[in-house]
């Protein structure tokens, strides 16, 4: 019997949907290992409306803050406040999510690409909504401990708790693992006390519901030209202005259509609640450099791990990450108070001595 078939989620997704044989997937998809079907008395419908049950993944690489308990449950609390978001059901004790029947906006315009303008304006509806969500009026359970949780407004407060994440849940966690080639590539403690003294005099701003992965991959464009936003589990009450850092971040606009979302979510964002732009032209440089810090640690990870051993590690891998994360490296440089990148071929070694090394080492710990 295959491992998918003896899962959890694909048990309840058949005892769920009453036939195996409607039963897809398990789906690509990184955190979660996920089925899709149609309930029973939906099948003779022309378009049924499928669902989806799902179970994490085990050895997850989890490098992000959580705050809400449950995506399911955070969903919905937003609706009837959050258009084109999945909808939520339970079936014989188990939470069923709606699936988004489409392709993903990255699929049509891949990265760097422009997007196309009604696509566009409803990216920019995305934002208005979730400024209009104050942290007053959340009403979904929490998992996060107090000490994340900065009293509205305090947006320095707000960023030094992800850099504390980073630093201690993804850098500290893993060094017992990771420290030697941290280490080669100019990596250490003292690059997080460069990284806070980088992103100080950040702007008071009200803060609100942040969806913080908003990405083309999070965008399902239905058939209708509907533009749907999924994946909330990384959903957050914050800085607004973070939230457009991230996005932008991921997104990789074009330089003019980067500067036009910048534009007009400063509008939408000021008419639902005048000042969630305030300083935005001096802090939203700060924040970006503050995803660039966080990702050549996520990043370094994720590349070495992905490398292996043995017979199918070959020459031209190391080399693409090598270059991969030069590039990585020189974009969070003056963040990270880098003095000089190593060079790709630098990396190269670092990560063949670090396989060499570590070779069957322990596993991964991260969020």
């Amino acid at each position: 019997m295959s491992p998918e078939s003896t899962s959890g989620a694909r048990l309840r997704a058949v005892e769920v949907s009453g036939d195996p044989g409607m039963v897809e997937g398990p789906l690509h998809g990184y955190h979660h290992e996920t089925y899709v079907f149609p309930l029973p008395g939906e099948t003779a419908s022309p378009a049924p409306v499928r669902w989806k049950c799902r179970e994490p993944r085990s050895n997850l690489l989890w490098f992000d803050r959580r705050c809400f308990v449950s995506e399911e449950q955070l969903l919905s609390a937003l609706a009837g406040r959050i258009s084109r978001i999945p909808d939520i059901i339970e079936v014989d004790r188990t939470g069923l999510q709606r699936f988004i029947e489409g392709v993903t906006l990255g699929s049509l315009y891949p990265s760097g690409e422009a997007v196309p303008e009604e696509i566009f304006d409803q990216i920019v509806d995305v934002f208005r909504q979730l400024a209009a969500v104050s942290p007053g009026t959340m009403h979904a359970e929490r998992r996060c401990e107090a000490v994340d949780r900065p009293k509205d407004g305090d947006t320095e407060g707000f960023l030094e708790r992800l850099i504390h994440f980073t630093e201690e849940r993804v850098y500290a966690r893993n060094l017992p693992l990771f420290e030697s080639l941290f280490e080669d590539l100019g990596l250490s403690r003292v690059s997080f006390k460069w990284l806070r003294a980088h992103v100080t005099g950040l702007a008071q701003r009200p803060f609100c519901l942040l969806h913080a992965d908003l990405h083309r991959e999070n965008f399902i464009v239905a058939p209708e030209r509907e533009l749907w936003t999924i994946d909330w589990e990384l959903a957050m009450l914050g800085d607004p202005l973070y939230d457009l850092a991230t996005h932008l971040y991921l997104m990789r606009y074009p330089k003019w259509q980067e500067e036009r979302m910048t534009q007009r979510w400063s509008a939408v964002v000021e008419e639902i609640r005048p000042g969630s732009s305030s300083g935005w032209e001096h802090d939203l440089p700060l924040l970006i450099d503050y995803k660039r810090a966080q990702s050549v640690f996520t990043d370094v990870i994720r590349v070495a791990l992905s490398l292996g051993s043995g017979p199918d590690s070959h020459w031209r891998r190391f080399v693409r990450a090598g270059l991969k994360l030069r590039r990585i490296l020189a974009a969070a440089a003056v963040p990270l108070g880098l003095e000089s990148v190593p060079s790709s071929w630098q990396i190269v070694a670092a990560l063949v001595r670090w396989q060499r090394s570590h070779a069957g080492a322990g596993r991964i710990v991260s969020g």
